[in-house]
């Protein structure tokens, strides 16, 4: 598998078929979000309302769930765009903020995983480990240090293998499999981590690469490595200036995006 040409591939597809992107997403990244979307070239919708998701889901061609800023209202909308998806064969795409730090959140998740077929699920080490079963020790929405022992290979492997979907771990080093391949990803800035939102960015990035290819493991890879990719760039040219601006001018490096970036820049191991 030459999984940098995959990637390559997958944007110049994306930018060609503009997918539409529904996002049942938290209010507090939401226009990051959509930006992030809008910038690698496919389109946002950002839908919640039970009224209306089943009618969304259907004009799209993928589905992002992300619970970070959950409430009983979203729950419903949630599984209902979860279910048209499945019935429609879109792909859903989850990011299971603050796993393991709530009752609700918990529940929630178990219930999403057990009603929803999921063909990415992105998250970071704390959370993919309370999928996994383990005990976590999640600290609000951000991985648990006293969480960083866990082998995030074994875990990510057997998550995916026991969902049947493409599992990513992002931290310093970026895991992605579907169970049998394993993507290692090298790129980024640890000034990403003073933004808030760009694990969310990651997950509507991969979302809105699922919209355009089938290949899921591609698409989760593409994704993260965008964000990456664009975090250092990004860096290079406004991270002496300040997290507003470096902030930005990720949106910036998104939207300059191009096959040749990658193919220069890429940071991926594969075994």
């Amino acid at each position: 598998m030459d999984i940098k040409k995959n990637v390559m591939t997958a944007l110049e597809e994306l930018r060609k078929k503009n997918p539409l992107v529904h996002n049942i997403t938290n209010y507090v990244t939401v226009n990051d979000c959509a930006n992030a979307i809008l910038a690698i070239g496919a389109s946002p919708i950002m839908a919640d309302d039970i009224n209306e998701v089943a009618d969304i889901t259907s004009i799209s061609s993928a589905v992002v769930i992300n619970i970070g800023t959950l409430n009983k209202n979203t729950i419903s909308s949630i599984l209902e765009a979860g279910k048209k998806a499945n019935e429609l064969g879109i792909p859903v795409v989850f990011d299971p903020v603050g796993a393991g730090a709530s009752t609700l959140r918990n529940d929630t998740t178990t219930e999403i995983i057990e009603k929803i077929k999921l063909s990415i699920i992105r998250g970071n080490l704390s959370e993919i480990s309370f999928i996994a079963g383990l005990e976590v020790s999640t600290k609000g929405v951000d991985s648990s240090e006293a969480d960083s022992k866990n082998d995030a290979v074994s875990i990510a492997k057997s998550v995916a293998k026991k969902l049947n979907c493409v599992v990513a771990i992002t931290g310093e080093v970026d895991i992605i499999t579907d169970g049998e391949t394993l993507i290692k990803i090298k790129n980024g800035h640890k000034m990403l981590s003073m933004v808030t939102g760009t694990g969310c960015m990651s997950t509507a990035l991969a979302g809105s690469f699922a919209g355009a290819t089938s290949d899921y493991l591609t698409a989760a890879v593409a994704g993260i490595l965008s964000m990456g990719i664009s975090g250092e760039i990004s860096f290079e040219n406004y991270g002496k200036v300040g997290t507003g601006s470096f902030h930005i001018a990720i949106i910036d490096a998104l939207s300059n995006l191009n096959p040749e970036i990658i193919r220069d820049r890429a940071l991926l191991e594969i075994s």
